[in-house]
């Protein structure tokens, strides 16, 4: 056991170890409260309503910080208790300083195992199948009295089409077992981590991202956000796609240039994108996609149905009952 972990006897000599969730997060943290009830921890809601100052003097006195999407910088997590923790609901934890929270000794977790890659990559194939066959503008032109419209605009095939995946892990994957039940053809994958055994396994063929801009008429992106990806889709790979290219984001938005994915969306020179992330979140007054035709733009609700908030709560609160138990949560990811 780690001597940096609240034992039995230290929690004996200590208040009960305090779990703060910062808000926004759920409806209800009785899961949370089942799961940390062995410990006698006190799990409080952090409502901060957006004032970082009401922020940071919350988070004094917390042992772990259990969040969703709230930044936490160097100055944030200095006020969590020494040998503390942050758990993050879901996977990337782009939004933590690691490093900051590393030299504090405080713990970084993860849930990486909720079953997200079902709910996004059904959420991917549902906007797929929404912007390849204009389900929203159909909705709106019949809505506003049209009919008979349907040769107005085109709409192509996926039967047979070009898919091209940035990023091949398990939502990437999930997702082409879905979008194959409609029939896509070759199967582009650029991912410089992957081992031609995987390769061969699902029978796709690896492509640079140039290549799959020049080549596939749908472009879904499931790549983490970091340096090298930021803004993979810029201006110069969007000149690389055509009228029949549809792009598709339920990764992360710093993926995507929007102002440039905006221009090109105006100009016609792609058919269209539908994203479920973006670069800044909530979506901004002044986000040049709104109002746009071509576009399809859904709140960052990919990961989301009952069955995966169950999951995703009671991971969270597993592993801050491991960082106050053991010091070793399962999924440590600023490790040292």
């Amino acid at each position: 056991m780690s001597s940096s972990a609240l034992t039995s006897e230290a929690r004996k000599s200590k208040s009960a170890p305090v779990i703060g969730v910062i808000e926004p997060g759920y409806a209800d943290y009785s899961t949370e409260r089942r799961v940390l009830a062995p410990l006698g921890a006190e799990v409080r809601s952090l409502h901060w309503g957006g004032d970082r100052s009401v922020l940071l003097k919350l988070l004094r006195g917390v042992d772990i910080a259990l969040v969703r999407d709230t930044q936490l910088d160097a100055e944030a997590i200095a006020q969590l208790n020494t040998n503390g923790g942050i758990v993050r609901y879901g996977v990337g934890v782009d939004t933590i300083d690691l490093e900051a929270a590393k030299r504090l000794g405080i713990r970084v977790a993860n849930v990486p195992n909720y079953g997200a890659e079902i709910e996004v990559s059904d959420h991917a194939a549902a906007l797929t199948l929404a912007l390849v066959r204009r389900v929203v503008s159909r909705h709106e032109q019949v809505t506003d009295g049209q009919w008979g419209i349907g040769q107005n605009e085109p709409i192509y095939r996926i039967a047979g089409s070009t898919l091209g995946l940035l990023g091949f892990g398990k939502i990437a994957r999930a997702y082409l077992e879905r979008m194959r039940a409609f029939g896509v053809g070759e199967v582009l994958v650029c991912d410089p981590y992957l081992p031609d055994s995987v390769i061969e396994q699902f029978k796709v063929t690896r492509a640079s991202f140039d290549e799959i801009c020049t080549r596939a008429q749908i472009i879904s992106l499931h790549a983490p956000a970091t340096a090298e990806n930021h803004n993979i889709v810029d201006q110069r790979s969007l000149a690389l796609m055509n009228t029949k290219t549809c792009l598709i984001n339920t990764s992360r938005g710093g993926l995507v240039d929007v102002q440039a994915l905006a221009e090109a969306l105006k100009s016609g020179k792609i058919f269209g994108a539908a994203l479920d992330v973006l670069d800044r979140e909530p979506i901004a007054d002044d986000c040049p996609l709104r109002g746009l035709k071509n576009a399809i733009l859904t709140d960052h609700t990919g990961w989301y149905s009952e069955a995966s908030v169950e999951t995703l709560q009671e991971g969270a609160a597993r592993a801050a009952y491991e960082i106050l138990t053991t010091g070793n949560p399962t999924h440590w990811v600023n490790r040292w």
